[in-house]
């Protein structure tokens, strides 16, 4: 329900494969190697980045998070939601 809900605020790329419901990362491989192998039978050049924002919601202040789902118009229920789940969380190592 609550990923249903931040969808709808927050629309998820389609090339998106990490946190949602769908096969691993199998239909962007197999996107790359099609556009490889069109490069090379075309003679075309191809320039491929790979982004991996590692940790991206470490590096944000949580208060950024909670101000961006505000201004999207997310329902203030679920702002509190996802606003709990930052809250006194701690991590123990054992």
């Amino acid at each position: 329900i609550v990923t249903a809900r931040l969808t709808w605020a927050c629309p998820i790329s389609p090339r998106q494969k990490g946190f949602i419901r769908a096969s691993g990362c199998s239909k962007n491989l197999k996107l790359l190697q099609l556009m490889v192998k069109y490069a090379k039978r075309e003679h075309c050049e191809l320039g491929v980045v790979f982004v991996d924002i590692a940790k991206a919601f470490d590096t944000i202040c949580h208060q950024h998070i909670i101000s961006g789902l505000i201004q999207r118009g997310v329902d203030p229920h679920m702002i509190h939601l996802v606003s709990d789940t930052y809250k006194n969380i701690t991590t123990y190592i054992g």
